[in-house]
């Protein structure tokens, strides 16, 4: 089988790197990939978002089957340009992928069908927004409407905070049209979780649960990122609480896509805050979390291709889907500045017997060397019989890796253990 993969970071090495394991597969294109998933997919510069250009190539190239990884190809109808060519593929519809496309359309659909999240109202328009938060309660969220990068999101603790996120999205356009219309919801507070599910519309099977680092610095200090780390399974997941989460949130997720006409098939993502009043929503995403995926798939026992192949052909029930009951921690290493300003073009090391747990993010090939071109750099997992194990042993494998003006926070699991002594 001839298979495309659409992206080009870490997590779309993860899934690769999955995919390989099935024997059926001779050949894997990456559309663009990067300077390490060269290693383990032929790359081809053809940008994710270019929907023409990836239809074309995979018709003229006769793939079998695709992936499409990131959020944006989702939204922008990737899988509906590249199912009107005859291409099977993994991954959701425009019309479904709307639940992350627009925090409107989700927030609309849980207080419709009744799934658990945050208050919040919609404004359209500055004026009314910055009316409506003389009298909010603060702190609050502001969020903008549509993909802003994962960075659409700004927690204000005081009013005036607010008031210039309002601004900054509204009026000065920092994340463009996305912010054309805003969501301001209630501050929740407790665990957040992360539970990756593949779903063909009508059987739902969540994956490992993960716990994802989002701030830059050691203590959950500095600015948001795309995630420094992830540890895998989250210890606040309990059987209990996945129960509530399956009864409440998930099925009825998936239900309600479905009432709406917009089935859902692929991988959803809920992120979830375990609140003193029940597990509640935080937020959809329409694809493979990152870098949750980095710590999700190796617990993976499974072939993934065999379950992606069931969620498209909508025979999810009849596969089965098993995951290892080890513990796995992903540490990202990163380029020093991120997630502002930072230099990139250094040469990585990458020692031989540490590779097949590194998954490339950021790095190109340059004169046959692999260099840093991105802020997120490297995911570095390890998967051992316990929780301590996992976190040592990754940080053993960082310590391996070189390349100039690295950074990597040094707790990545410290909450995850401190929560595990709690229960």
């Amino acid at each position: 089988m001839k298979i495309l993969v659409v992206g080009g970071g870490g997590r779309e090495h993860a899934i690769i790197k999955k995919i390989k394991e099935n024997k059926e597969v001779e050949k894997i294109f990456a559309l663009p990939g990067n300077g390490g998933i060269a290693a383990d997919a032929e790359c081809v510069n053809v940008g994710a978002k270019d929907i023409d250009g990836i239809v074309d190539f995979a018709v003229k190239n006769g793939v079998d089957y695709a992936v499409v990884a990131p959020d944006d190809p989702l939204v922008l109808g990737a899988v509906d340009a590249l199912e009107e060519k005859g291409i099977p593929c993994f991954g959701p519809r425009a019309s479904a992928a709307i639940i992350e496309g627009s925090k409107v359309f989700s927030k609309n659909l849980m207080k419709k069908y009744g799934i658990p999240t945050a208050e919040y109202e919609v404004f359209y328009d500055e004026e009314s927004a910055l009316e409506y938060l003389e009298t909010a309660p603060v702190p609050t969220v502001i969020k903008a409407d549509g993909l802003a990068l994962g960075k659409g999101v700004i927690i204000a603790e005081t009013r005036e905070e607010a008031k210039n996120a309002v601004r900054s999205m509204m009026e000065d356009k920092v994340f463009g049209k996305s912010g054309d219309q805003i969501v301001i919801e209630e501050f929740l507070t407790g665990p957040e979780v992360s539970v990756l599910s593949f779903t063909d519309g009508k059987t739902v099977v969540p994956m490992v649960s993960s716990m994802d680092h989002k701030r830059a610095h050691d203590g959950d200090a500095g600015l948001n990122t795309g995630g420094m780390g992830t540890v895998a399974p989250n210890p606040y997941y309990t059987e209990a609480v996945a129960k509530e989460c399956m009864e409440k949130i998930f099925l009825p997720t998936v239900a309600a896509m479905n009432a709406e006409g917009r089935t859902f098939k692929g991988c959803l993502y809920f992120g979830l805050m375990l609140t003193p009043k029940g597990p509640k929503v935080i937020e959809y995403n329409c694809r493979f979390g990152d870098p949750e995926t980095q710590v999700v798939l190796p617990l993976l026992e499974s072939d993934l291709l065999t379950v992606m192949r069931a969620v498209t052909e909508e025979r999810l029930s009849e596969v089965e889907v098993k995951f290892s009951h080890k513990d796995a921690c992903c540490v990202i290493m990163a380029s020093d500045g991120y997630p502002e300003k930072y230099e990139k073009g250094f040469e990585i090391s990458i020692p031989e017997e540490v590779a097949k747990n590194v998954y490339v993010a950021g790095a190109a090939l340059k004169d046959g060397k692999l260099v840093t071109s991105g802020g997120r750099v490297l995911g570095v997992t390890a998967v051992a019989d316990s929780l301590p194990e996992a976190i040592e042993k990754s940080y053993s494998l960082v310590e391996k890796i070189h390349f100039d003006n690295a950074f990597y926070r040094r707790d990545i699991g410290a909450r995850a253990l401190l929560a595990k002594e709690e229960n």
